[in-house]
């Protein structure tokens, strides 16, 4: 299966509160049963020259989706912007976009991918193979810069066949092949693009245009009325990036936003009027992880490791921050294949944590510094600094700039713990992955992440899958504190709202505004 580098995170607030008291269509006395499950109905009667005021929290670095790294780019950009051959769903099932259909040989090697004959780009042009052909060859070519790059390491050879017939050749069968098509591997640019541009202005396929980005404060998309599918059915939208909370709370209350995305539970009180407010509640990847410098410094010991895991209790953690998430005790969330509960593993048990630092030679105290990006609130670094501490661990907490982050800890590898929000779906390959900041090194892992890629079938792909991730789980390669769950607030008369995975890809096809 494939293997990546490239940094896939979402940097969200969105934890959830100390408490809730009534909260949209959730219950009023139970903090982890906050938010619900059910759109309201679409009003049969549709503004769709609507604007649309969207509250998120992570504002990209750059609009160049095809080198940038980062699920900011791809939350907003992918399926509004840009398309791929292939897409996602509300529910993480792949699904049609600019290829209309597909097949595969029985041997798994050749992949026919059928474009959608009517498609073309914004500035008019049409969609054809020899743009597909050429986009998938960017991405596999020595050196190739994006992101997912190693989605397509598989490929062995693409090619045309006809204008709107792309055939795909494999090394070697690969599970994970399609899926890639449906992130940043798959988009189809034009032929000929030159992406140094893209930072600037885009030519994409998507029911939406850029219209302009107000840097440190909104990005805004206008619909294309050209748009070659479905057209949208709201004429604007724009993103607000606000990371406070509370400053996202007075927004969408007072109108500055309709759409209030990773909201705090323990904020949810002004929303209570179910007649003013529906309040959602998604699933997500994103996988709080503590990260451990595998490869240096005092974790190096799979003791000290342990001990840490060991010494955090991960349910009172869910419980404190309002229990709007979930435990799972490993790299896998239960929405992906391969996925299975590893919560015994490394229980909270604080005498067996101070025996293991014992024996590891830090039985008289320890001292560590957790790096964590300041766009997260100081909950979490609190709860553990008290709960280490049970121990005779000592911690500290470094709150830093995101791209401090990036180049000290994900870049450099230059820390001891570190927390951060992994968002994307199926990634477990970043363990199999020695290279990458967490220094995990694990033969048996890599193999079964391997033999995963090329199983026959899905349950023996999945069977592998849970073999690397349970040994991940046993080697306390990181602490998955928690797989959070997301809470949406949206005002009254806005439907066909994103409800799970918002933190890594928002599409806007839905979005309708009932008249006033």
């Amino acid at each position: 299966m494939r293997r990546r580098t490239a940094l896939r995170l979402a940097a969200t607030t969105a934890l959830v509160g100390l408490t809730v008291t009534a909260c949209g269509t959730g219950s009023s006395g139970d903090p982890a049963n906050a938010g619900g499950t059910k759109q309201a109905t679409q009003s049969a009667d549709i503004d769709k020259n609507a604007t649309v005021d969207v509250r998120l929290v992570l504002e990209p670095t750059s609009l160049d989706i095809a080198s940038t790294a980062g699920a900011a780019l791809d939350q907003i950009l992918l399926d509004n912007i840009y398309q791929g051959l292939l897409t996602r769903d509300e529910n993480n099932k792949i699904r049609p976009s600019l290829a209309s259909s597909y097949e595969a040989s029985p041997d798994g090697l050749t992949y026919t991918f059928h474009l959608a004959k009517d498609a073309t780009f914004h500035d008019g042009s049409q969609v054809t193979a020899a743009d597909a052909v050429w986009s998938l060859q960017q991405v596999t070519a020595a050196g190739s810069k994006n992101p997912d790059a190693a989605a397509l390491a598989s490929v062995k050879s693409v090619s045309a066949s006809g204008d709107h017939t792309v055939v795909v050749k494999l090394k070697h069968r690969d599970t994970n092949f399609i899926w890639g098509l449906t992130e940043r591997a798959g988009i189809v640019f034009k032929k000929g693009t030159d992406f140094s541009t893209l930072a600037g202005k885009e030519n994409g396929t998507g029911p939406f245009k850029l219209a302009g980005w107000k840097r440190g404060s909104s990005i805004t998309f206008v619909r294309d009325d050209s748009y070659w599918g479905k057209k949208a059915k709201v004429a604007k939208v724009v993103f607000h990036y606000i990371k406070d909370d509370n400053a996202a709370n007075n927004a969408q209350q007072t109108g500055q936003t309709d759409i209030e995305t990773a909201a705090q539970a323990d904020l949810l009180q002004p929303f209570s009027d179910t007649g003013k407010y529906t309040v959602l509640r998604g699933d997500t990847t994103d996988k709080f992880t503590l990260a451990f410098n595998n490869a240096s410094g005092p974790t190096k010991d799979v003791r000290v490791r342990r001990a840490i895991r060991q010494a955090i209790d991960n349910a009172g953690l869910i419980k404190t921050l309002g229990g709007a998430a979930k435990a799972v005790g490993g790299p896998v969330p239960a929405t992906d294949p391969g996925y299975e509960d590893l919560t015994p593993i490394d229980a909270y048990d604080p005498a067996s944590a101070k025996k293991l630092l014992k024996q590891a030679g830090y039985g008289s105290g320890l001292k560590l510094t957790l790096q964590v990006p300041n766009i997260y609130p100081p909950t979490i670094g609190d709860y553990l600094i008290s709960d280490l501490k049970q121990v005779g661990i000592q911690l500290t907490v470094r709150q830093v700039e995101f791209q401090t982050w990036l180049n000290t800890v994900f870049t450099k590898h230059d820390y001891q713990l570190s927390l951060v929000d992994h968002a994307e779906a199926r990634d477990l390959y970043n363990f199999a992955n020695p290279a990458y900041y967490f220094g995990y090194d694990n033969a048996n892992v890599q193999k079964w992440y391997a033999a995963a890629g090329t199983a026959t079938s899905d349950a023996q792909r999945d069977a592998y899958l849970k073999k690397a991730a349970r040994q991940v789980s046993q080697d306390a390669a990181a602490d998955w504190l928690f797989v959070n769950q997301t809470l949406t607030v949206v005002r009254s008369g806005v439907t066909g709202v994103p409800r799970n995975f918002t933190s890594s890809r928002y599409d806007l096809a839905d979005l309708t505004v009932a008249k006033k």
